[in-house]
């Protein structure tokens, strides 16, 4: 990583002599602004802009965080972040490697527990063969618990409280295997509910507390992030925003949550964290082996197959620069641009507008560009 604390320093005095940063946060907010006036459908929108080596650290909100009551949607206010979990999961697992507790290419039969290792052998899965590589990137051939009927018993039974052991038994009973291990990618929750239980059996604690520790979300300062149902929200905490899947008539409050908990999802977080998190993770804050970090963004097959790595899309943002990106069905999304050493993470109350977050990360980026050419 290149030394850019001269040019901080720099830039840090010219936004005080000139009042530049103002003027770029003013570009952002009114970028924001205007994006959800023309897309009022998305109920409200949040984010965050991470860029170090220009003095950025700049969050925005518009909006409403309920339809209902039509409570603002304030700068700090944490949403269900789904998917965006895997990358948590994905650090913590990478965390244990470095501590020597297994090997990324390990086998994961002797890693599992007895109950879910009983559950794959007798749907014919040879465990021998399935490593944690592929377990992180969707690369295992187990089929997903997660597929339309699943959707729609959680949609016929909204308060259902399901349990991790259910979902690994889904898996089994529900499908069969997909493909031999390392073959092909399928997106697949089922990898991290085990990434998660894996965590839990080789660190001695609950995956989310090895988490927030081996992460450190203190040090970090992720003060708004935890797992919901699972750990008690961080003090001062705002309470969770409504988020809106409008194509599946859903409302997040109206579900438990466990039907996303348990690794594949479950964070409950902000734009703010996410960046935080992310701008760290790929800064060597967190997993401090290079080589080790390096395998996180290093694609496993051809990447006209699939652009998925470890627990993060290793993609080409429009065409034009490289992003680590992974985002979450309720409509979240975090990326980090390396070429930039920046982070952009944004939330979009409504899912079905989802796209919109990769809109407006474009849009944010061509004004950091723009910057970068003065």
């Amino acid at each position: 990583m290149i030394n850019s604390k001269p040019l901080f320093t720099i830039v840090i005095l010219l936004n005080s002599v000139l009042g530049f940063g103002q003027s770029i946060e003013n570009k952002f907010q009114k970028l924001l602004d205007s994006t959800l006036a023309a897309n009022p459908k998305a109920v409200g929108m949040q984010i965050h802009v991470e860029a170090p080596d220009w003095g950025i650290s700049w969050t925005g909100a518009a909006g409403v965080s309920d339809t209902i009551s039509k409570e603002i949607y304030q700068l700090h206010q944490p949403s269900l972040v789904a998917s965006n979990t895997k990358t948590f999961v994905a650090a913590t697992i990478l965390k244990l490697i470095e501590q020597g507790r297994f090997k990324l290419d390990q086998p994961i039969d002797k890693l599992i527990s007895e109950k879910s290792k009983k559950a794959l052998l007798a749907d014919q899965y040879d465990l021998s063969k399935i490593t944690i590589r592929h377990l992180l990137t969707h690369t295992s051939g187990i089929a997903d618990y997660v597929n339309d009927a699943y959707f729609e018993f959680v949609q016929n039974h909204p308060k259902y409280k399901w349990s991790a052991e259910q979902q690994v038994n889904r898996a089994v009973t529900h499908g069969s295997p997909l493909a031999e291990p390392g073959e092909a990618f399928s997106y697949a929750d089922i990898n991290y509910v085990l990434l998660a239980e894996i965590i839990k059996i080789q660190y001695g604690k609950a995956y989310y507390t090895a988490m927030r520790e081996l992460i450190d979300f203190e040090e970090l300062g992720l003060s708004h992030t935890w797992t919901v149902k699972l750990e008690n929200s961080p003090p001062k905490t705002l309470p969770l925003a409504h988020q809106y899947a409008g194509s599946f008539n859903m409302d997040s409050y109206d579900f438990d949550p466990s039907w996303d908990l348990y690794g594949g999802g479950g964070l409950a977080s902000n734009a703010k964290d996410l960046a935080i998190f992310f701008q760290a993770l790929f800064n060597g804050q967190v997993v401090k082996d290079e080589d080790l970090l390096r395998e996180m963004y290093t694609y496993v097959l051809d990447p006209e197959t699939s652009r998925y790595c470890l627990g993060i899309w290793n993609i080409d943002f429009y065409q034009k620069t490289k992003g680590y990106v992974h985002g979450g069905f309720w409509g979240t999304a975090s990326m980090y641009l390396p070429e930039h050493n920046a982070t952009i993470s944004s939330i979009v109350l409504q899912r079905d507008l989802r796209d919109l977050n990769h809109q407006l990360s474009n849009q944010l980026l061509e004004i950091i560009e723009e910057l970068e050419q003065e």
